[in-house]
């Protein structure tokens, strides 16, 4: 029995393809330009970035951790989730998902919603860095040198290589 999953497309897969099937062709971000900036995501909620930071503390001080009733997490941290994208220039960028009932948290759930706050704060920084590109580009096919590929895609023109 095949019991494929179907995974529904994204708001952005869904534009990018209204974007196509209206053959709109000038130089654009697309999702594929997007994921493709995207080298590494970390996902933590705030209770494990305490935990962490308490750590490294201990760590460097040579000690154990020892909680005072200030410095240990509070509950609701356990409910606020963290995505950390790095892109492929080292630039990074991040994005929160905040549950308000803990019967209705879901790591799973915190961290898609995390990271597609994320992904959103990537969208206007490539959008400049093509609106930059268009603006310096060369003027002239000839000034675009032997190695243009007018089928590459914006992040490709913009990042170098395919």
């Amino acid at each position: 029995m095949n019991m494929a999953v179907h995974t529904p497309k994204t708001s952005d897969e869904q534009i990018e393809d209204e974007i196509q099937r209206k053959s709109k062709t000038a130089p654009r971000i697309t999702p594929a330009d997007i994921e493709a900036a995207i080298e590494r995501a970390y996902y933590f909620t705030a209770a494990e970035g305490v935990f962490g930071a308490a750590i490294e503390r201990t760590m460097n001080a040579g000690g154990v951790i020892a909680w005072g009733d200030e410095e240990a997490p509070h509950s609701a941290t356990k409910l606020l989730t963290f995505c950390v994208l790095v892109l492929r220039n080292g630039f990074t960028v991040t994005g929160e998902s905040a549950c308000a009932s803990p019967e209705n948290f879901d790591a799973e759930i915190g961290r898609k919603i995390a990271r597609q706050n994320a992904v959103a704060k990537i969208w206007p920084l490539e959008g400049y860095l093509l609106k930059q590109h268009l603006h310096d580009g060369p003027t002239e096919r000839s000034d675009l040198g032997a190695d243009f590929d007018p089928t590459a895609s914006a992040h490709e023109r913009l990042h170098g290589g395919k």
